[in-house]
């Protein structure tokens, strides 16, 4: 449980009181690499807080190609939140690219103890914000950044991403090719 309460004080300085209450609501699983966390179409009833390893969410179009919307290291927060907030199908696979230990939060309950305990309603608020500022910066990064640097910041982000997925994976979350990030990589580590 360290790496939940060092999660949470990274997301907001709350009182004991809730911080046990979020405590009590996480369930620590195992997960193996390919299992998934929710596959399209389903009733999305969790949200994930990653451990250990690396999930990915993503899409299928169709023609049958896969395109990464994210991916999800260490102490990141994952699930298809819009589909729990609107209570819509999920529109995305969430499935581990490496074994994983994830911790489990049933979305209601935690939104129960929100409505009741000011502490954990500004936990609450505060993972949304954080969570729609993560899609905006995703998003202008995709607008404005170039692949280079896209893949920079994800080296700084996740500094062991090379030895954790294959180059297939990091290239469909930069939406590039591989053959274009083997340049990138090539291009960066010959200088």
């Amino acid at each position: 449980m360290d790496i939940l309460k060092k999660f949470i004080s990274t997301q907001i300085d709350i009182d004991e009181e809730s911080e046990n209450k979020f405590i009590s609501l996480a369930t620590l699983k195992n997960f193996k690499k390919n299992d998934f966390l929710s596959k399209v179409g389903e009733i999305a009833t969790n949200f994930y807080i990653i451990r250990s390893g690396m999930v990915r969410s993503y899409y299928i179009d169709e023609s049958g190609k896969t395109h990464i919307r994210n991916l999800f290291s260490r102490m990141k927060t994952t699930g298809d939140i819009g589909a729990l907030i609107t209570g819509n199908r999920t529109k995305l696979h969430y499935d581990c690219l490496t074994d994983c230990e994830i911790y489990v939060i049933n979305f209601e309950k935690f939104k129960d103890i929100a409505k009741n305990n000011h502490g954990f309603s500004k936990f609450y608020n505060t993972m949304l914000t954080k969570i729609v500022l993560l899609f905006e910066s995703k998003v202008y990064d995709l607008s404005v950044l170039n692949a280079t640097e896209r893949y920079l910041k994800l080296k700084k982000e996740i500094p062991e991403i090379e030895n954790l997925i294959p180059q297939y994976h990091i290239a469909s979350y930069l939406n590039i090719t591989p053959v274009q990030l083997s340049r990138i990589r090539k291009e960066i580590y010959s200088n």
